[in-house]
């Protein structure tokens, strides 16, 4: 999914504010390696957003088995239903 960002039109701006702690880190770093804030403020989504997309889907899943609404099954289960077993 992060290739298919890479190519992607980048045609959306967001402002956002962050720590002045954070954002003197930002500029340490981008003084250091020649790239811009905006470089590492985009990698840093970019390499997290699935990881927080997963985490909240998990989430939503988590409540439904605890509602009862969502089947749970063991590896038992799995390995018999699939033929699997050894």
């Amino acid at each position: 999914m992060q290739r298919d960002m890479e190519k992607e039109k980048a045609d959306q701006m967001i402002g956002l504010r962050i720590p002045k702690s954070v954002g003197q880190r930002l500029e340490i770093l981008a003084k250091k390696t020649g790239r811009s804030k905006t470089y590492y403020i985009r990698e840093a989504i970019m390499e997290h957003l699935d990881d927080l997309e997963d985490i909240y889907l998990a989430e939503q899943v988590l409540e439904r088995v605890r509602r009862g609404e969502e089947s749970v099954s063991s590896l038992d289960e799995v390995e018999h239903r699939l033929d699997l077993e050894d």
